[in-house]
């Protein structure tokens, strides 16, 4: 048995990156999976290495007929929904707030908030009428957990999504749909192999997400990968509303050593305040 046997997933951005590799783990631990991406031939030749556990479509997960038509074609394919996985997502606006223009900041909001929302809200509407429950995941950041850690919009809309996670969770818990984020931190995809050398340059952006990591390694798809099978599985039915950080200790300050790290052994007992 593995262990997402007799479990359908729908996954958005699925056609590379984070998405790619949840869906192939998805379908190693047993489960059918739907691959959604704005590429629909991408995400086809993806569904076509996985076999019959998957297939693949295009789908724009800002418009609500096209979100709501990947999770019915799980559905139909496959008899059920289990786990929605919210994961496409952009970089987006860039730049200083006072020159950031209101049409990119929409474009962003939409594809990193309203799509995530729209997930959710379609997984809930075939979830709720299953009866047993099911498990919704949506990629969030560190970006979405402190300032300065990535641009204005995309901030914001990680933050939104933290708050969604939360807000969903408190209601779909009555029918037994646990509603969770990852939140990443820097990890080796196209999204930031773009980011640092204007092309997808792997080598390069491994080697400076490793420099940059507390652990001294670079994230991998797979290791939000891991994680998302965990909240996709029954492992975590206990496990709602949460937000998983997965950044090698970066948050937390591993690697950064304060001048109390170095001080002599001993108490200090002057007054705070």
């Amino acid at each position: 048995m593995t262990r997402l046997d007799g479990k359908t997933a729908v996954v958005t951005g699925g056609a590379s990156g984070i998405g790619e590799g949840a869906a192939r783990a998805f379908v190693a631990e047993g489960a059918n999976v739907v691959i959604a991406d704005l590429r629909a031939d991408a995400a086809g030749a993806v569904a076509d290495e996985l076999g019959s556990q998957a297939i693949g479509l295009g789908a724009d997960v800002t418009v609500e007929d096209d979100v709501a038509a990947a999770i019915d074609a799980a559905v139909t394919a496959f008899g059920r929904l289990d786990c929605m996985f919210n994961n496409a997502g952009i970089v987006g606006a860039v730049g200083p707030i006072a020159q950031t223009a209101v049409d990119d900041f929409d474009a962003t909001m939409a594809i990193l908030l309203r799509g995530p929302f729209l997930g959710i809200k379609h997984a809930a509407r075939v979830m709720s009428d299953q009866g047993d429950g099911g498990s919704i995941i949506s990629t969030a950041s560190t970006a979405g957990l402190a300032g300065g850690l990535g641009p204005h919009c995309y901030t914001t809309a990680k933050h939104g999504l933290i708050g969604l996670t939360k807000s969903a969770a408190s209601e779909l818990a009555a029918y037994r749909i646990r509603v969770n984020a990852i939140a990443p931190g820097n990890i080796v995809t196209n999204m930031t192999a773009r980011l640092g050398a204007g092309d997808a340059d792997f080598e390069q952006a491994s080697a400076a997400i490793a420099k940059s990591s507390p652990l001294g390694i670079a994230g991998e798809p797979s290791d939000i990968a891991h994680a998302a099978v965990y909240l996709a599985s029954d492992e975590s039915r206990y496990l709602s509303g949460e937000t998983i950080l997965i950044d090698s200790g970066y948050l937390a300050g591993a690697g950064r050593k304060g001048a109390f790290h170095h001080a002599e052994p001993g108490m200090v007992k002057g007054i705070a305040g």
